[in-house]
């Protein structure tokens, strides 16, 4: 009988552990709570990182044909003036790749179709873990017409999230996620727009604007507000063009051609608390589930993809999985961990920053920091090279 895995959570974690683990030639069945995947999030970015992820995986060429490269802008003040400037083209002779950009539905859909349909069980919440076996885990999920089901599997993989389920079964005594201080509203054009650079971010105190350009010419872009956890507006829309109004174009302009109804508001969560260990015996996290962080940046996704190509080779490496598990938990959780650390350090440096004295001393620093700076920084997070996954006969059918 050939080697099972389920995966609790159809995200962008989830998929890519399950495209992984076919890949090494496991079955695997994906479970996610939500019946119709509605791809929420509007536009992701994606370092060198999380590309060379993808190629490991076999969908990097799909994801690069849809994804727009990002070659011009960098980070400016309120008023314009440039802080650091961004070089793709010096990424991409660094690493092989610029940052590029695509819609969050376009990636959740290029990685369900690397998946023979019958992989992923929407619209079933999980009920039970039973990790007393010493060989299988034992699960059970409920759908949403009632009908219960039971499996049992060689690994589970806890890809749900920051609100994660597994890991609140794992470490019972974790304190889970905490909210950051901020909020996030973004979306995308309705439909394409001209802006003069690729990819910008404009920081002001205590706020943070920025914009990617797509592939088909609109425009994803996201506003980062310090705020306490669960303030909402009535027309958060209205709310951001009068928070905005004076901003340098093209942020009133990038407002001006976006549906109110298409705006997404979040309020920013993080394991402040890091977590002892990726792995529990057969259980495994990964992604928002093992080291949710702040967005300040970009890794989040890229993490996730880190995580769903090391399982799948440490899995590969050997067929003692509580041992394989380990292995992942020991490459994967230094190095996520330091990322999240690092990203909540940029946020406070950064879009969190409010008080003027600070915020102009920060700015003066960012104008006097020798060439190469943003480089060597996105550098620093973006440099890592994948583990090779055998070419083993994708998982049974």
């Amino acid at each position: 009988m050939g080697r099972t895995a389920l995966v609790v959570g159809g995200g962008i974690g989830g998929l890519a552990a399950a495209i992984g683990l076919r890949r090494i030639g496991w079955d695997v069945t994906v479970v996610e709570r939500n019946r119709v995947l509605d791809d929420s999030g509007a536009g992701i970015s994606l370092a060198a990182n999380g590309l060379r992820a993808l190629d490991a995986l076999g969908v990097g060429a799909a994801v690069r044909a849809a994804a727009r490269s990002q070659y011009t802008g960098g980070t400016r003040t309120p008023g314009g003036a440039w802080l650091a400037r961004m070089d793709g083209a010096a990424l991409e002779r660094a690493l092989g790749s610029p940052v590029v950009g695509i819609p969050r539905a376009g990636l959740h859909a290029l990685l369900r179709a690397a998946l023979p349909p019958q992989c992923l069980v929407t619209g079933a919440r999980m009920t039970a873990l039973d990790r007393s076996g010493p060989d299988r885990v034992r699960v059970g999920y409920a759908h949403e017409d009632g009908r219960r089901a039971e499996a049992e599997a060689d690994v589970v993989v806890g890809a749900d999230g920051i609100g994660s389920w597994t890991r609140a079964l794992l470490f019972p005594g974790h304190p889970g996620p905490a909210h950051s201080g901020s909020t996030v509203l973004r979306a995308l054009t309705r439909g394409p727009v001209r802006v003069e650079s690729d990819f910008e971010l404009t920081w002001g105190p205590g706020a943070e604007f920025g914009h990617i350009l797509l592939a088909d010419g609109r425009a994803e872009w996201h506003a980062v507000l310090n705020a306490p956890a669960g303030v909402r507006h009535p027309d958060p829309l209205a709310r951001l063009r009068r928070r905005f109004a004076d901003w340098h174009a093209p942020v009133p302009d990038l407002l001006a051609a976006t549906d109110p109804d298409a705006v997404l508001h979040h309020d920013i969560g993080e394991l402040a608390e890091p977590l002892p260990s990726f792995a529990v015996g057969r259980v495994a996290l990964l992604g928002d589930a093992a080291h949710a962080m702040t967005p300040h940046l970009g890794q989040g996704a890229c993490q996730a993809l880190e995580d769903a190509v090391v399982l799948a080779a440490a899995l590969a490496d050997g067929p003692d999985v509580p041992e394989a598990l380990a292995r992942y938990d020991a490459e994967r959780r230094p190095r996520a961990q330091g990322v999240a650390r690092a990203a909540r350090q940029a946020g406070r440096m950064g879009q969190q920053l409010a008080h003027p004295a600070a915020v102009a001393l920060r700015n003066t620093a960012l104008r006097l920091a020798p060439s190469g700076t943003a480089l060597r920084m996105i550098l620093r997070h973006a440099a890592w090279t994948p583990p090779r996954l055998p070419e083993v006969a994708a998982g049974v059918e």
